[in-house]
């Protein structure tokens, strides 16, 4: 497992996820509970962000599901991963849908090094529970985003309640996510994760909990942030 910027990764969690990449459209799938949450990101973002003709990056895109749906809002969306078999999905998808979105290979620290300041909005989902080193993707995220710019971040916090439901209920008992979809020692509390945003750069302008309800396979904000919550922050201008 590296910590250079350059490889900031676990290659067993790109294997891992780049083997959902097939069913990740399906939204009976195994990205079941994604497909539930991606409607209430969307909102979140929209409603903070003018998506109409503004330049977008989605980091850690997956097969594309916020990604689309943020270029359907009329934003220019570029969106990378570096699981190749997600990113394969993700543009056959495009070409199916029709929806333009320029998908790309990279890595968020090296796409931060080619195009500093080159975007309105980030959005970084589900994704920092995922790397090694989280605040080196929220350093690259802010130099990636104009002066003025936002950054809008979901992920699990570090709580019994969380191991319990995004663990222990959906993965072991529910079987709403595959088995060994998450770490518990890799949640994020939101005060490390504030932490990280201001030594970016970014001021944090609110954090609201993510709930995921099964037996309606659906998901609303909530004031609850014990569990998933998001998160945006701007930069200064």
């Amino acid at each position: 497992m590296s910590t250079t910027p350059e490889g900031n990764f676990s290659q067993p969690e790109l294997d891992k996820f780049g083997a959902l990449a097939q069913r990740w459209w399906d939204p009976h799938g195994p990205q079941k509970p994604l497909h539930a949450l991606n409607p209430v990101r969307l909102a979140y973002v929209a409603d903070r962000v003018p998506l109409e003709g503004a330049r977008v990056l989605d980091v850690g895109c997956g097969a594309g599901l916020l990604s689309e749906a943020m270029a359907t809002r009329g934003a220019q969306v570029t969106a990378i991963d570096l699981a190749p078999e997600l990113v394969k999905v993700a543009r056959l998808h495009g070409l199916e849908s029709g929806v333009q979105v320029d998908y790309r290979l990279a890595s968020v620290e090296a796409l931060a090094d080619e195009m500093p300041g080159a975007f309105d909005a980030v959005t970084c989902m589900e994704m920092l529970e995922h790397v090694p080193d989280p605040a080196s993707v929220i350093e690259a995220c802010a130099r990636l985003l104009r002066p003025g710019g936002t950054l809008f971040v979901s992920t699990l916090n570090r709580t019994p309640a969380a191991f319990a439901l995004a663990i222990v209920g959906a993965e072991y008992v529910a079987g709403l996510l595959p088995r060994g979809t998450h770490r518990y020692a890799d949640f994020i509390r939101p005060s490390e994760l504030a932490a990280w945003m201001r030594d970016a750069g970014l001021e944090l302008g609110d954090v609201s909990g993510l709930m995921y309800e099964p037996w309606r396979n659906g998901a609303r904000l909530t004031s609850r942030t014990d569990i998933n919550y998001v998160a945006w922050a701007r930069k200064a201008d």
